[in-house]
């Protein structure tokens, strides 16, 4: 059993329909891209597994479980987090209170311990810090932790908000353009995070990326979508020369079949 199944899913605004009759499956530890066009319908797929939006057709079942059932607040109980294409962060939080909120899943002490301070309370808030610092060492964001979301560069924000993602140890980790916006050197270690998600701590990861260098280096399978519809699926090269994905991207003549060439060897397949 695959560990997310979308099952003929379609999503209608009005008379648009974002997703089309789509189906995909994302197995436990693997690294699986959505790419496409701007208005593809990518992030729209992640909006529908974190249940902002409720499709007109279809099923989303998640470890066996059936993700129409629940309500968003619902959603990060069940194992999965996401980070977002605008960084979502509290702003004049300290970064360390920002990873803080991702263990909100993990907490277990009532009102009444809250507020009396128990020794149980006391436990599991060091339990809570424990993992946080685990994060931070993991992130690199050791000369961050206590400086304020507001005064940091673009780079280290689009870090923090996936060390909030990774606070809540999820089972499936959705990226929402995770390269988008950084430098050479940002990307490549994005690249390594990745990386070390999937293999140290045992992540399946979805992710919505432009960059096709860093999908091509990352992903086990990739599904290409335009006007929310699926094109091709397959590795990343496959997916790259497929004349549907080629067609959707560039066109169709002589251009196009070098352009597409030339976006193997970016994504590590050589010449």
């Amino acid at each position: 059993m695959s560990l997310l199944d979308i099952d003929r899913v379609t999503l209608k605004f009005g008379g648009l329909t974002a997703v089309k009759d789509l189906s995909f499956a994302v197995e436990e530890g693997q690294v699986f891209a959505l790419v496409g066009p701007n208005g593809a319908g990518k992030s729209t797929v992640f909006n529908l597994i974190s249940r902002f939006y409720t499709p007109a057709a279809g099923a989303i079942r998640f470890a066996g479980q059936d993700l129409l059932r629940l309500h968003p607040h619902q959603v990060p109980a069940r194992g999965i987090a996401r980070t977002f294409q605008n960084i979502e962060l509290f702003h004049q939080a300290t970064v360390l209170q920002n990873l803080l909120v991702g263990r909100h899943r993990h907490r277990r002490a009532g009102l009444a311990a809250q507020l009396l301070h128990l020794p149980s309370m006391r436990a599991e808030e060091r339990a809570h810090r424990l993992a946080v610092e685990e994060v931070i060492d993991f992130l690199d964001l050791q000369p961050y932790r206590d400086a304020r979301i507001a005064g940091l560069p673009y780079g280290v924000r689009k870090v923090v908000e996936l060390g909030r993602a990774l606070a809540s140890k999820p089972r499936m980790l959705l990226l929402d353009e995770p390269a988008s916006g950084l430098s050479v050197e940002e990307t490549q270690n994005m690249r390594w995070w990745i990386d070390d998600i999937r293999r140290q701590m045992g992540i399946t990861v979805l992710m919505v990326e432009h960059d096709m260098g860093l999908v091509g280096k990352v992903s086990d399978r990739v599904l290409a979508l335009a006007d929310g519809a699926r094109l091709a699926e397959g590795t990343p090269a496959e997916v790259q020369a497929h004349p549907a994905v080629i067609a959707a991207y560039l066109g169709t003549g002589p251009t196009a079949k070098a352009a597409a060439h030339m976006g193997d060897v970016a994504a590590g397949g050589g010449p």
